[in-house]
C-alpha cells in the first residue's frame, strides 16, 4: 500500500491489520513496527503508536519515507482441546513524502502595431513590463523570461497585419519572497501558489480591460492596441530540490511533487527525478548523486 504525507504534516494512521482480519475477534493481538532504517518504532518521539496496533507518524520528513513493515501476532484457541496456537501476518506500507508544486503561469498575448520596424514596438513592450510588474509587485511576484516578436499576419479575407507576439512568465519567486514564507513556513508551497494565482488573476483582469477601454475610452485606436481575445494562459509546475512527479510510478499522487526515491536525486527546481549513473545513493529526498 502506498501512502503520501505531505512534508512537515503528520501521517494518516496505518493501521496493523486488513479489513477482513478487522472484523474478527483477537485474542492477546501484539503489534511490532519497523521503520525504513529496519529499527523498532515503538519508543521513538515522532511516532504515535495506538494499543490497537494503529501508526501515525509526526512531522513527517523526506528522510522518514520508505518503508513501514507491521507484524500482528495473536492467538488462536482451539474450543475443544484449549489449545494454544500463535498466528503471525506482516503487512507493509510505502509512505512517501511529498510536496505541492510550486506553481507560475506562462501568458500569451498580441497586439497590432503599424509596421514591425516601428521604434516604438520596443518602447511600448518595456513599458507594458513595467505595468503589470506593479501591478503584482505587492504579491511578490515579478514578470520574467519576457518575450516579444513582430510577425506579419494575413488574415482570411483581409490584409496584412502586423502584430506583437509577446510572452512573459508570471513568477512568484520575486526579491522578498523567503520572508513572507518564514510567516508561514511549513505550508509555504500553498501560500507562494495563492499569491502567483493571484497574480495571474490581476493580469488576466488587465486585459479584459483593454478590451473595455478601446471601445469606450479612445475616439482614434492608437497605433499599438491589445487584440481582443488573444490573452492565454498555461500553468508550469516545478519541484523542490529533492523532489519530482511520477504519473507512472506515483499514478495516486500524479500532480504531487513525490520525495526522489533511493538511486535517483533531483538538483534543482525541475519536475522530475534524474537516475544515478552509479546508484550510490540509498536515501530519500537527495538532491545530488
Amino acid at each position: 500500500v502506498s501512502i503520501y504525507v505531505k512534508v512537515f504534516a503528520n501521517s494518516p494512521f496505518l493501521v496493523c491489520m486488513d479489513l477482513a482480519r478487522s472484523q474478527e475477534e483477537l485474542i492477546d493481538p501484539k503489534y511490532l513496527w519497523i521503520g525504513p532504517d529496519g529499527k523498532k518504532l515503538e519508543g521513538r518521539r515522532y511516532v504515535n503508536l495506538t494499543e490497537t496496533g494503529k501508526l501515525m507518524v509526526m512531522g513527517f520528513k523526506e528522510s522518514m519515507s520508505g518503508a513501514y513493515t507491521c507484524t500482528l501476532s495473536h492467538k488462536i484457541i482451539e474450543t475443544t482441546t484449549q489449545e494454544e496456537r500463535e498466528m503471525f501476518e506482516a503487512y507493509q506500507f510505502m509512505v512517501y513524502a511529498y510536496r505541492e508544486a510550486d506553481h507560475a503561469y506562462q501568458v500569451f498575448v498580441r497586439f497590432t502595431t503599424r509596421e514591425c520596424e516601428l521604434a516604438a514596438n520596443s518602447l511600448f513592450f518595456e513599458e507594458l513590463k513595467k505595468i503589470l510588474n506593479n501591478i503584482i509587485s505587492d504579491l511578490t511576484c515579478h514578470i520574467i523570461d519576457s518575450s516579444c516578436k513582430c510577425h506579419s499576419v494575413k488574415l482570411p479575407k483581409q490584409g496584412l497585419l502586423h502584430e506583437l507576439f509577446v510572452s512573459f512568465q508570471v513568477n512568484p519567486f520575486a526579491p522578498g519572497w523567503e520572508e513572507v514564507c518564514h510567516q508561514v513556513p511549513y505550508d509555504c508551497e500553498d501560500a507562494t501558489n495563492m499569491r502567483v494565482q493571484e497574480a495571474r488573476d490581476r493580469i488576466g483582469e488587465f486585459f479584459h480591460k483593454q478590451t473595455y477601454a478601446l471601445k469606450h475610452w479612445f475616439q482614434t485606436v492608437p497605433i499599438i492596441h491589445y487584440m481582443d481575445n488573444s490573452f492565454s494562459v498555461i500553468r508550469i509546475d516545478s519541484c523542490r530540490p529533492g523532489f519530482g512527479k511520477n504519473d507512472i510510478t506515483h499514478e495516486n499522487c500524479a500532480s504531487c511533487c513525490v520525495v526522489c526515491g533511493p538511486g535517483t536525486f533531483s538538483p534543482n527546481n525541475e519536475v522530475t527525478c534524474q537516475t544515478c549513473t552509479r546508484p550510490r545513493v540509498k536515501m530519500y529526498g537527495a538532491r545530488s548523486c
